[in-house]
């Protein structure tokens, strides 16, 4: 099974190891890609600290920051000399702090370094284990040279991902804006489980939820790697959702698209 989680906003302060070497994250066919837009995202972090005011407006336009994050700018010029840090350890969201990697039993936590990536507008996709320092750069952001981040890794990652599925499902946990990075082809759509969750208020009053949402998919995830579940099927691993008593509900299934599954949720 692998597992697809969205980054988080939240992030460590600081590494407390060794610096960046982009020729030992797992993936290293995007270790390409990953040069290019570290190079571009450096060079724009290191052009708004030195060419002036409008220069830092620029910079922080092409990252959506705002003028009291420019402290991002200096961070990210200097992220080849930055200490590192496991994924797992530098990503510190509700989604991760949900998931609580520090706790998971040892098993469970073999689990997940063996079955998560997580999608990232720097690297494309690393691995909890991959030791990354501290950044800022969304999805959303357009670099010099590179352009939008979406489509720059919807190109690249597409045989990468695939690839990582392997044979088995895969568990799409990924935001909207990282999800559009890469869309199981239509071989393995049907392998490929996404879930939302809804917040039902009072019978047949349901909205979805973003902080929620983000702390019930990492106590999902946690959920399934403490279970020592081992879905061979989208089919098993949306029973084996069921058998850990969450609340799914299956959309009707269209040929070539993933397997889409609710959950709702009463208490919040």
């Amino acid at each position: 099974m692998l597992i697809l989680l969205p980054p988080s906003e939240g992030k460590a302060d600081a590494g407390t190891g060794r610096r960046l070497d982009l020729s030992r994250l797992s993936l290293p066919e995007l270790t390409p890609a990953r040069e290019e837009v570290l190079t571009a995202l450096m060079a724009l972090g290191a052009a708004g600290r030195s060419d002036g005011p409008g220069a830092a407006d620029a910079a922080l336009a092409a990252l959506g920051l705002t003028t009291g994050q420019r402290g991002e700018l200096a961070r990210n010029a200097r992220l080849d000399r930055a200490a590192t840090a496991p994924a797992g350890q530098v990503y510190t969201g509700v989604l991760y702090e949900a998931l609580g990697l520090a706790t998971l039993p040892p098993g469970a936590l073999r689990a997940a370094r063996r079955s998560v990536l997580v999608s990232s507008g720097l690297w494309g996709a690393v691995r909890l284990t991959d030791r990354i320092p501290p950044y800022r750069c969304p999805i959303g952001a357009r670099l010099p040279g590179v352009g939008a981040l979406s489509a720059y890794w919807r190109r690249v990652l597409s045989p990468v991902l695939t690839a990582a599925a392997g044979s088995g499902p895969v568990l799409d946990l990924r935001s909207a804006a990282y999800a559009a990075t890469w869309l199981p082809p239509t071989e393995l759509a049907g392998r490929t489980v996404t879930v939302r969750v809804l917040h039902e208020r009072r019978p047949g009053e349901r909205t979805v939820v973003s902080h929620f949402n983000k702390a019930t998919k990492g106590r999902l995830v946690r959920d399934l790697l403490v279970a020592g579940a081992r879905p061979r099927t989208a089919t098993a691993l949306i029973g084996a959702l069921r058998d850990l008593k969450y609340p799914i509900e299956e959309q009707p299934v269209t040929a070539g698209r993933p397997r889409q599954v609710d959950v709702v949720v009463t208490e919040l």
